[in-house]
């Protein structure tokens, strides 16, 4: 997985959707769910860190039905 930074993240273009910027950046996204989700476990909310891998969940989820089906 490719973690871009802000730099990379300022080039895109500002008449891009939510939905466009999400599916772009959908690795990033996850992967800053997951470190929230860890810290939030570290601190002992282990409830809060779950809502928050649950929000990745369903965005990976999105990601494979929009995907389609693959081929083997």
């Amino acid at each position: 997985m490719t973690v871009e930074g802000p730099a990379s993240a300022a080039g895109a273009s500002g008449g891009d959707s939510v939905g466009e910027l999400a599916e772009l950046y959908l690795g990033n996204l996850l992967y800053a769910l997951e470190l929230a989700a860890m810290s939030l476990e570290g601190d002992g909310k282990g409830e809060h860190a779950a809502f928050y891998r649950g929000i990745a969940r369903k965005l990976a989820e999105a990601r494979g039905r929009s995907s389609g089906p693959t081929q083997a």
